[in-house]
């Protein structure tokens, strides 16, 4: 079974400057932003300019951001990072017709390193395990799977014989993600301060991206997920209307 984020009592630790800056520019629809700008933003959320300066050139230097001629821009990793984020917020979807996407593994020999890759990157899929080797989930997302996954997996279809709503209850922590998102809900509710909001709002997207975005009929009743992707939706707005003002006062 795939693992969700533990309900109960949120514990949000604060986040580092290097988390600031990446929330800020996953999180907003412009990729690059200038130095000046940059700082001026993540010093509202209790980052001291000294400490931005110095976590940007860190990055540079892992990768994650690129310097330019006037500010700093996200490579091409994180940008392919944002568009995972930026589906996990607003996934695509179709009626569901009854039909499962099955994945066999039939690739055998792999050292571990590759099992567990491969096992990362299919439940990024929203795909959950059945057994070993078998994967699997509802056919409502309208996607493409990668084409690499012939190297080592069969497709199919199927339907299968258990009830399907018994079958995601097993394949998925279902109650486990319906409670910590709700409590994430509440967090954020009760958050004022802006480094506060940032934090819980950072966690909801990493939530977001474990929700297997099942069929309605397959959800328990008063599923969170619509709820959750609505206020992080709104917040995004916030922040780009921060971007924007800022912008113009400069």
């Amino acid at each position: 079974m795939n693992d969700s984020v533990p309900p109960g009592e949120l514990t949000l630790r604060p986040l580092s400057a290097r988390s600031v800056v990446l929330s800020l520019l996953l999180g907003t629809r412009r990729p690059e932003l200038p130095v000046r700008e940059l700082v001026r933003l993540v010093e509202g959320f209790d980052v001291g300019g000294s400490t931005v300066r110095a976590a940007l050139s860190r990055m540079v230097a892992a990768g994650d951001l690129r310097r330019t001629d006037t500010g700093y821009r996200l490579s091409e990793r994180l940008l392919e990072r944002r568009r995972r984020q930026d589906e996990a917020v607003r996934p695509h979807t179709r009626a569901w017709a009854g039909d499962w996407e099955m994945l066999l593994i039939t690739a055998t020999g792999r050292a571990p390193a590759e099992r567990a890759d491969l096992r990362t990157r299919l439940t990024a899929l929203r795909l959950a395990e059945l057994r070993e080797g078998v994967w699997l989930r509802p056919a409502n997302l309208r996607r493409t799977l990668p084409a690499e996954l012939d190297l080592v997996a069969e497709r199919c279809v199927s339907r299968p014989g258990r009830p399907a709503a018994e079958l995601a209850a097993n394949l998925w922590p279902l109650d486990a993600w319906s409670a910590t998102a709700r409590a994430l809900l509440a967090h954020v509710d009760r958050s004022r301060r802006p480094a506060d909001r940032l934090t819980a709002f950072a966690a909801a997207v990493r939530h977001l991206l474990a929700d297997p975005v099942l069929p309605p009929e397959l959800l328990p009743a008063h599923w969170p997920g619509t709820a959750l992707r609505d206020a992080y939706t709104d917040y995004q707005r916030e922040q780009a209307g921060q971007v924007r003002v800022r912008n113009t006062r400069t």
